[in-house]
């Protein structure tokens, strides 16, 4: 057996006093960039009680060992917060690891996010949250007389590791000749155990791994190794040769158009990896203290040695799928698939952006426009609680949330002065918790993060101070707004129209005090209700005599403007009639293609089907050219991009500055798929899925679709084919829940479980399955003829 990782209650993740434990640096460690260390001591029990457990943190990255076997099988710890006011701690029972007389316990450390490499381009910054790794621990059991048996202090000793240098956009440098050898001792330095919380969320941990496909030597001679999947995680290899003989390992994304190997992308993120062989038979190597994004490998192998064995391991914080969606169309399919890929491989202790290039940050924005989804897809309420107390501990003091969270530039802003304040991004504040409200009913949470939402919504108030927010254009400045970032804007001899920053700022202004409002009336906070409630109303109003024209046109006469200002009722009942049409002409002007960046693009689909647009929707989620969500799987993605021309169509890559293959924003749309297209989606008066919302979108080119989601509830299932008229959907209401189906003005002949309904209003479901019937109208029919079922792999 091994030792295995205790729990922590994360809604009070303060818990009891740590005793005489000291953080001890070892004086062996010569700095960033330098060989990674470990500290050690032996000390002895009477007896194993069988309650032996050991709460253990460190500065950097830690893995320890006692009697020479790994304690937990956890990643990456003790994690990434905003280590200057949070440093998670883990808890193992180890007692399986332990023996009666001496032991010896050994805790390797490494730069990891604490000091290695952060930000990118020509001001990256090192020593972030601090330039001395560090260790501390206790070894306490209740058997043993509630005894604390072992603590860390100035006693314990230090050496170096054969990891000879590590860095999360670097990689590892690992030396197997080399073994751990105490040659120096360890310093307490200065630390508050107040800023130790427990482990708040699931540890990242190892997914099954994923085997070679394809594998081809380059005109180099180098082997380069398909796995099919783009991942977050790490190659493990088994090899065997003699001593001193190298193995490198460089990774990618993609290949170029002719084939190559490609990682240009990657910019200033090495991310290879180098093993110096021992010569001791077969010796197998995966890293320690790093992680790469990637889909190839390429390994060159110096002197003689050979490879025996080759996988791709997956690493995540969530390891367990909850949803599921198929269809006929296997890109539709794919897509859905690879938006899981890119949630596994982005959360890796925080939902960063990317894992792959000099990067690989918490950013905002994109958390916030894909909360939805990712709840769906995984457990994720520990994870986001964990990374919302993060935002709300980098939040400056007049309510400014930064774009990137644990934000490396508060501890030293000199090349990124200004990095926080964004509309669209900083609304993760609210955002967030208010999607966990929905998937887990979680209202303490609401309280919690209230105070935060406020200054946040007052913070964005006071940009122009007034209802018009006018974000200034140049990063840095007090209010900056990314607005709909990478909007697609159309051919260069004619570029369409985009939204402004100010109607984008406005309308997340709007958007969010609307919802903290009604978050503050749930937690029963009347006053503050109110107090949001007239400003939502003031921006609603100044939005319409400022951005709406006399003759129904919405901002910048674009998609994203329309689709978010139909979804959030921003837009006059006298003016709607004609904005529908000029929001039909904006998606007729992109030849029915998409034309919303991040904030724009998870408002789209659902807007369209507001106004009665279904089968317009439909069109331009099942096109495949560019800039659309099948262009990219029909390129071969299996994982969300970042860019939505990240490839062209004659296989070039666009400009590798700022191009990821590995970018889950966009993967949002795969919420619509669940809540609109299968039609299930937790109400907001029950949440939690104590009420299960059924409203189907019919789109016949799809049938038969198939979905399902693991709620909290338990299990929630929809599923609909088409033949000819008749539509026939099935649905699980999980046990102690309740459902309510609801189904658009068109449907006829509607049935349920047998009985004949007329549609109107809601109809009760009680927990189990039904059975509901109906027919197409002829508009549905056309729209679901002029669709073929695309079955074509990707």
């Amino acid at each position: 057996m091994t030792s295995t990782l205790v729990r922590a209650n994360p809604t009070s993740a303060r818990q009891a006093p740590w005793a005489a434990a000291r953080m001890i640096r070892p004086l062996v460690d010569k700095g960033v960039g330098m060989p990674a260390s470990f500290v050690s001591t032996d000390f002895s029990i009477e007896r194993v009680g069988g309650d032996e457990t050991l709460r253990i943190s460190a500065l950097g990255l830690y893995r320890c060992f006692i009697n020479g076997r790994r304690v937990g099988n956890d990643l990456l710890t003790p994690g990434w917060t905003s280590y200057e006011t949070r440093l998670s701690y883990q808890t193992y029972a180890v007692a399986d690891l332990l023996v009666a007389g001496t032991n010896h316990i050994e805790i390797w450390l490494a730069d990891g996010w604490l000091r290695s490499q952060m930000m990118w381009g020509n001001a990256p910054i090192f020593n972030t949250w601090g330039s001395e790794i560090g260790a501390i621990a206790e070894l306490t059991s209740d058997a043993n007389g509630g005894k604390t048996l072992l603590v860390t202090d100035d006693s314990w000793k230090s050496g170096e590791l054969p990891i000879r240098k590590s860095g999360i956009y670097f990689g590892e440098v690992f030396d197997a000749r080399i073994k751990p050898v105490v040659s120096s001792g360890t310093a307490a330095i200065d630390f508050d155990v107040v800023r130790l919380i427990a482990h708040e969320t699931t540890p990242v941990r190892e997914l099954d791994a994923l085997a070679v496909v394809k594998q081809w030597t380059d005109a180099d001679g180098r082997t380069v190794y398909d796995f099919g999947q783009n991942i977050g995680g790490y190659v493990a290899f088994t090899v065997r040769g003699e001593a001193g003989a190298k193995v490198t390992v460089e990774h990618a994304e993609v290949l170029d158009k002719d084939g190559n190997f490609y990682n240009v992308n990657y910019r200033t993120a090495e991310a290879r990896i180098e093993y110096t062989l021992s010569g001791n038979g077969d010796e197998q190597f995966r890293p320690h203290f790093t992680f790469q994004g990637f889909r190839y490998a390429r390994i060159t192998i110096e002197s003689k040695a050979e490879l025996t064995s080759v996988v791709s391991v997956p690493i995540s914080s969530v390891t367990e799928v909850k949803s599921s969606f198929t269809s006929a169309n296997k890109l539709v399919d794919r897509l859905f698939l690879n938006t899981v890929w890119s949630q596994r491989g982005n959360f890796i202790e925080v939902p960063t952006d990317c894992p792959q290039r000099d990067e690989r940050l918490g950013w905002t924005g994109d958390a916030q426009v894909f909360a939805g989804t990712a709840m769906y897809l995984a457990d994720a309420q520990n994870f986001f609680r964990k990374w919302i107390r993060d935002v709300m501990a980098d939040q400056r003091e007049d309510g400014a949330v930064p774009h990137v969270v644990p934000d490396p530039t508060k501890m030293q802003p000199k090349d990124y002065p200004g990095f926080y304040g964004s509309t669209g991004w900083g609304d993760a504040i609210a955002v967030v918790p208010w999607q966990m409200y929905l998937h887990y009913g979680d209202t303490d949470f609401l309280a919690e993060t209230l105070p935060a939402m406020v200054k946040w919504v007052d913070f964005v108030w006071s940009i122009s101070e007034g209802p018009i927010v006018k974000p200034p254009r140049a990063w840095g400045g007090r209010g900056f707004s990314f607005g709909d970032w990478l909007q697609p804007s159309g051919p260069s001899a004619k570029p369409l129209p985009t939204i402004s920053d100010d109607a984008a700022a406005t309308l997340y202004l709007h958007i969010t005090s609307a919802m903290v409002g009604r978050i503050a009336g749930i937690v029963g906070d009347t006053a503050t209700a109110q107090r949001m409630s007239d400003i939502a109303t003031k921006v609603k109003n100044a939005f319409a005599l400022e951005f709406i024209t006399p003759a129904g046109r919405v901002a910048g006469d674009d998609q994203t403007s329309y689709a978010l200002a139909f979804l959030h009722d921003l837009i006059p009942a006298d003016k709607q009639d004609a904005a529908k049409a000029y929001f039909k002409n904006a998606i007729a002007r992109t030849d029915g293609r998409i034309g919303t960046g991040f904030i724009g693009t998870p408002a789209l689909l659902p807007a369209l089907v507001k106004i009665g647009e279904a089968n317009l929707a439909a069109d331009v989620f099942l096109q495949e050219e560019v800039p659309g969500w099948l262009y990219q799987v029909k390129m071969g993605a299996t994982t969300i991009w970042e860019r939505w021309d990240a490839i062209q169509a004659d296989g070039s890559i666009y400009n590798p500055q700022m191009n990821s293959y590995n970018h889950y924003a966009y993967g949002a749309v795969c919420q619509w798929l669940l809540e609109g297209v299968a039609g299930f989606r937790p109400d907001p008066e029950a949440p939690g899925f104590a009420t299960v919302i059924f409203e189907p979108i019919i789109i016949g080119a799809l049938s038969p679709v198939k979905a399902s989601h693991a709620s909290p509830k338990g299990l929630i299932r929809a599923e609909w084919t088409v033949d000819g008229d008749a539509v026939r959907y099935e649905v699980e209401v999980p046990g102690g829940s309740n459902g309510v189906l609801r189904l658009a003005a068109g449907y006829r002949n509607i049935t349920v479980d047998g009985a004949a309904w007329d549609g109107k209003g809601d109809h009760a479901l009680a927990a189990g399955s039904h059975v509901i019937t109906f027919d197409h109208t002829p508009a549905q029919r056309k729209a679901a003829a002029e669709h073929s079922i695309n079955t074509r792999t990707p």
